[in-house]
């Protein structure tokens, strides 16, 4: 395809996510499954094949998502929910992938490579399509990071895991030590690599005061991270991860003036939303309908092996994290069942398997059945669940406080946009001043009112007032890191 026909067929799909964006909300159904549904016919009616290129899902797409959800995300509730995500990411993909290959192997015939390759492909959780989801579903906030920080890892392992069998494959043998050296190398690799390009990337942004030069480091090192790591032979996934993490979290510091951090957050959520619409539409597009119902029973016979596989892991794991950590309610666990909804990384992988390998062509027609399943019925679903479960209730005290929590960052955002422009001589000093002060005020009755309510929470709830305190710091680092 050339690069008119690129563009053509660009403006084509644009105009549908539109199309789709519009009647999604009329309808009511969520904006990712209106894409697949609407992209099932696209290449049927183009005059050319338009599919999901596995290599630009990889080089470009993946490290896009992964490295705007590391900026988004605050290390501090992240690491307040790392033993749930490291195990469901950890043990927990690794274990169900095992058991998919099981049922798989016994359940349809296939040899012990094809269904080990077939674990590894639907025991990923995606996190294209879970954060797409749960950005138009208001869940409890550390369900979300676990939902979330489960997906983002969850990459990680499955590209991992897949690399490890593509090895197997290819060299014929791997013993058990090997495999977890390799697994160490890849995953401690990839930190390391995001680490250092993350913590580079921070004094150099720092000396950037132009907003749009700023844009371009990030996207530098989003997509270079990837691509180093790969060269390196380590996890890009983790990688992008990682250096997302670090930079959202220290290179978006209080010294970013608002201006730029609106910029770049601006930037990423668009580029974000606008690759989850590329991606959804593709992945219609690449589903052969026909091909589709002349496999349904063992399409069906696959998504129940990763639905068993899911049960069998998710609650028999958090039931026991009660001894170590917070325990996990059991609607959360209903939740974190329900929403393993598949997406572009298994059909990447697909599309990625060895040419070479028995059945390859039925196992992509199994994975690719899966995913439609999954994001049409999980996915229109989905949000009822959420409902029946009742965790999507908004209470009358947290819209107060989130109202607070709202003029806080606007409060806080205007004062360091009022400093910049102090700095750059464009604001006189004396208007400085007196500006400065009306929004100060905002801040002070904004944080009273927080730190009163914790009060009263604190006395509720028989907790510390310190760690109350500590926690409203937090909310307001947070707050302003966010704005």
């Amino acid at each position: 395809m050339n690069v008119t026909e690129l563009v053509r067929v660009s403006i084509i799909l644009l105009l549908v996510a539109t199309g789709v964006a519009l009647l999604s909300r009329r309808v009511g159904i969520p904006y990712v499954t209106g894409l697949v549904l609407a992209g099932l016919p696209f290449s049927e009616l183009m005059y050319r094949s338009v599919g999901l290129d596995p290599a630009l899902v990889f080089n470009l797409f993946l490290p896009i998502l992964l490295f705007d959800a590391g900026i988004n995300t605050d290390v501090s509730r992240l690491r307040s929910t790392f033993k749930p995500i490291a195990l469901l990411a950890g043990p927990g993909a690794i274990l169900s992938g095992g058991i998919i290959a099981l049922l798989l192997k016994f359940g349809l015939g296939l040899g012990w490579m094809p269904a080990t390759f077939m674990g590894v492909m639907l025991a990923n959780t995606d996190t294209v399509s879970m954060i797409a989801v749960f950005k138009d579903i208001p869940v409890p906030s550390r369900l979300s990071t676990i939902v979330e920080g489960e997906t983002l890892f969850n990459d990680a392992t499955a590209l991992v895991g897949f690399n490890l069998i593509l090895q197997v494959y290819s060299t014929g043998s791997l013993t058990f030590l090997e495999g977890i050296q390799q697994l160490l190398f890849f995953s401690i690799g990839g930190s390391l690599i995001g680490l250092v390009l993350g913590y580079l990337s921070v004094p150099i942004f720092a000396r950037l005061d132009d907003p749009l030069s700023s844009l371009l480091l990030t996207v530098a090192v989003a997509l270079g991270t990837f691509q180093a790591s790969h060269f390196l032979g380590v996890s890009g996934a983790v990688a992008v991860v990682v250096a997302g993490l670090i930079f959202g979290n220290l290179g978006l510091s209080n010294q970013t003036t608002a201006s730029s951090r609106i910029t770049l957050l601006s930037f990423w959520e668009y580029a974000s939303f606008t690759v989850n619409t590329f991606i959804f539409l593709l992945i219609g597009a690449e589903i052969n309908l026909v091909t589709f119902w002349q496999t349904l029973p063992a399409i069906l016979l696959a998504v129940l092996a990763y639905q068993v596989a899911r049960v069998l892991t998710v609650y028999p794991l958090l039931a026991g994290i009660r001894w170590f950590d917070r325990p996990i309610p059991l609607r959360w666990q209903h939740l974190l069942f329900f929403g393993n909804i598949k997406g572009s990384l298994s059909m990447a992988l697909a599309l990625s398997l060895p040419t070479t390998l028995p059945g390859r062509d039925t196992l992509i027609t199994l994975v690719f059945g899966s995913v439609l399943v999954s994001l049409v019925g999980q996915g229109l679903s989905l949000p009822w669940v959420v409902k029946r479960l009742k965790l999507s209730a908004v209470s009358p005290i947290q819209e107060q406080m989130e109202q607070w929590q709202a003029e806080l960052i606007t409060a806080k955002a205007a004062q360091e946009e009022l400093d910049s422009l102090l700095k750059s001589g464009i604001l006189p000093k004396s208007v400085y001043e007196e500006m400065r002060s009306t929004y100060q005020v905002k801040v002070a009755g904004a944080e009273k009112s927080l730190r009163e309510f914790y009060n009263r929470r604190s006395g509720d709830l028989g907790t510390s007032k310190g760690d109350y305190m500590g926690k409203l710091d937090a909310i307001r680092r947070r707050l302003i890191l966010a704005e």
